[in-house]
């Protein structure tokens, strides 16, 4: 079975050169109906390898094995948490062109396809990112995901908006990457090797009983950043509202649903493999170091999530919140706490994607995603409405949803002050869509003013991504997202599928060392808690709409939201240089 791993990024990458050939050729529905078959086998082909991962598989790429122990192959690894995201990327890449059946303006003559094939390219680059077993092939494919993604941001070409949104994040994600590739560079000069587990094995044998030395740390700090870049941690996540802004639904639905959690499981990955030994990071320093940006990045998306009426940017900085929870787990350094956040990512995964769904139905229904401008509009979308409050509760962490259970197993984990920080960060952005729900599918509370923020763009008379505003929903709109719901709550209420999930992750990452989960009694009534205090804040929002206007101390905040693209860029070096402080002790103590 090792043998069929390199088809998880060669046969989305062969569908999207077909489209590319012959696509203008084609009748669209016969485009689709490619697009679709060729996702589809990709993900059936995940999930074949996914049952059959124990043992971890190892593939030469071309038959290119190691000789006398050195290689210049190309080595991939199918083990539990690998093929895991390889699955969940073709699942929601699959969900994603099924909402968007028919969905966009028909496409200029010769570009017929298009679409379609840069979302396999970006499935194939996902796929390859989750299984890359070198460093060098990680950042190839890294690349290879981050420039489909601005092309897929900025797929509206016609919209400035939509160009600008494409240009920061580009900009600040191949910053990202180079400082990836000159953390690797390093590494590669230190140990001559560019596998993930050799490159470990090469730092514990240099480093003697010396520990870690300088160059060790920048290598760490500048492959870090790279990856916290792309999970959108702050302060490295100011590309991500503006290109959720803009970016069409199905983008925003793999940009959000999985792949901001591959750079968080990108920095779990890379330092299990390479940082871990004693030549590597001490484990006091990461834990340091992912805990405050884990906790900063929550409070901000949080906080932020809170004060928005744009309702893409309102979901984005939920995700980064969100990203924030998961950076916590996994800095505990613990089988326990990168349980509870694989759990909490799959949930995550089909909640988030659920909800920008809806939004999309929102934008192509009414041509606006500004929670004042809607006020009251969509009562008529019933299963729109109970769609996005259920994905609002999923959000809070109510049980049984697969959010719930990871947040319970970390919150757990970590104990103490950080179980606040969960709650809080849940039950605020939780909130915040909850008010969005209230206000404009059922009309509740007083009409909030217009006026349009010098602060943020509303989204306000935004253009439909469809030929024109939808009188009626396609059921495709409705469906997806409830089938994505559906899977998150199965990931929760699912027999045995914790045990599985946590078996699978430890042993890739623990030694093999088993931490059981299960529902208890405190994650459920964490998680009751959670649900009760977003319910609250919202009803409060409604009916004090003064609650939702940033208070003097926030707008700062706001305002570093600048969009010139020269500021996020400082604000990328602050993170490197921060991450290094907090890096820093355990070399001096070497």
């Amino acid at each position: 079975m090792h043998h069929l791993l390199p088809l998880l990024v060669a046969v989305p990458l062969l569908g999207a050169a077909l489209l590319v050939a012959v696509g203008r050729r084609l009748p669209r529905i016969a485009v689709e109906i490619t697009g679709f078959a060729v996702s589809g086998a990709t993900a059936a082909l995940a999930l074949v390898l996914l049952l059959d991962s124990s043992p971890p598989m190892v593939e030469w790429v071309g038959g290119w094995l190691p000789v006398g122990g050195e290689s210049v192959g190309i080595v991939v690894v199918g083990d539990g948490p690998a093929l895991g995201m390889a699955t969940l990327v073709s699942l929601l890449t699959l969900a994603a062109l099924a909402y968007s059946w028919r969905y966009f303006d028909e496409p200029p003559r010769g570009h017929r396809g298009a679409f379609t094939a840069l979302m396999l390219v970006f499935q194939g680059a996902m796929c390859g990112f989750a299984i890359a077993g070198d460093l060098f092939n990680a950042f190839v494919f890294f690349e290879l995901m981050s420039v489909t993604a601005y092309a897929l941001t900025g797929y509206r070409i016609d919209d400035p908006k939509a160009v600008q949104g494409a240009l920061t994040f580009g900009v600040v994600n191949s910053l990202g990457a180079y400082t990836m590739l000159m953390g690797i560079a390093l590494l590669y000069a230190r140990t001559g090797e560019l596998a993930m587990a050799k490159i470990g094995r090469g730092l514990d044998t240099a480093a003697g009983h010396g520990g870690p030395d300088a160059l060790v740390l920048a290598s760490f700090v500048l492959v870090l950043t790279g990856l916290l870049v792309k999970s959108a941690a702050v302060p490295f996540h100011f590309w991500l509202p503006d290109a959720h802004a803009v970016a069409p639904t199905p983008v925003c639905m793999l940009l959000s649903g999985v792949m901001v959690e591959l750079g968080a499981y990108g920095v779990w990955r890379v330092y299990g493999t390479v940082f871990a030994g004693p030549g590597g990071i001490p484990a006091a320093d990461l834990t340091r170091a992912l805990v405050t940006l884990g906790t900063l990045t929550a409070a901000t998306g949080a906080v932020m999530c809170w004060y928005q009426r744009h309702i893409k940017r309102l979901l984005a900085y939920s995700t980064v919140a969100h990203t924030g929870l998961f950076l916590v787990g996994l800095g505990l350094l613990t089988p326990e706490g990168d349980d509870g956040v694989a759990l909490y990512m799959l949930g995550h995964a089909g909640v988030k994607a659920a909800l920008f769904a809806c939004a999309g139905v929102l934008l192509d229904r009414y041509g606006s995603v500004d929670e004042h401008a809607l006020y009251g509009r969509a009562r008529e979308l019933r299963t729109t409405a109970v769609l996005f409050a259920v994905g609002a509760l999923g959000l809070a962490g109510l049980p049984p949803f697969g959010t719930a259970l990871g947040k319970a197993v970390t919150e757990e984990a970590a104990g103490g002050p950080l179980t606040v920080v969960y709650v809080a960060a849940s039950a605020i952005t939780a909130g915040a869509v909850l008010r969005v729900t209230a206000r404009v599918f059922l009309g509740l509370g007083p009409r909030p003013e217009n006026a349009d923020s010098d602060l943020e763009t509303s989204g306000s008379g935004e253009e439909p991504e469809t030929s024109g505003l939808l009188s009626r929903i396609p059921d495709t709109m409705t469906t997806v997202p409830a089938v994505l719901l559906a899977a998150a709550l199965a990931v929760g209420v699912g027999p045995g599928f914790g045990d599985l999930v946590a078996r699978s992750v430890n042993e890739a990452g623990s030694g093999g060392a088993h931490a059981s989960v299960h529902w208890t009694l405190p994650g459920v009534l964490l998680g009751l808690a959670s649900t009760a205090l977003a319910v609250a804040l919202a009803g409060l929002a409604v009916t004090r709409p003064h609650w939702t206007a940033a208070p003097d101390w926030a707008r700062p905040l706001r305002r570093l939201q600048s969009g010139h693209v020269g500021d996020y860029v400082a604000w990328l070096l602050v993170g490197a240089t921060l991450l290094g402080a907090l890096a820093l002790p355990g070399v001096l103590g070497g």
